[in-house]
């Protein structure tokens, strides 16, 4: 006989019910919020007067917009993981390319393997 334990599965949610969070969401969610405002940073410090408000506040736009669009809970559209990951990452290497052009390579590189390491958990964890 097996030693494992018997596991018993866990029952569907009941519509309108959310499963409970967790430590990785809270940090993804977190990540998200850190990318957004490296992205309004960078617009404002890194561009001359008129453009540096439009920039500073285009840019976390465009990737707030982006992420509802396809990376949030309840996204717009629903693509294949594969997609979401893509999107994901396009808005976290876009922070940290920001970060590397305001001339903070070593935040950039510590905000990049961060925001990398806990997406890859968070997606794993939806995925399961």
């Amino acid at each position: 006989m097996s030693e494992t334990p018997r596991q018993t599965p866990s029952a569907p949610l009941e519509p309108g019910m959310r499963a409970p969070l967790s430590v990785i969401d809270v940090l993804a969610f977190v990540v998200e919020l850190l990318a957004f405002a490296i992205l309004a940073i960078w617009g404002f410090a890194m561009w001359a007067f008129p453009w540096n408000i439009v920039v500073g506040i285009g840019a976390p736009v465009v990737a707030i917009l982006v992420w509802a669009l396809f990376v949030s809970p309840r996204a717009v559209f629903e693509v294949h993981p594969f997609v979401r990951a893509v999107v994901e990452l396009l808005v976290y290497v876009s922070a940290t390319l920001a970060l590397w052009s305001m001339g903070l390579t070593w935040i950039g590189l510590a905000f990049g393997a961060v925001a990398v390491t806990v997406g890859v958990l968070a997606g794993r964890r939806r995925l399961a």
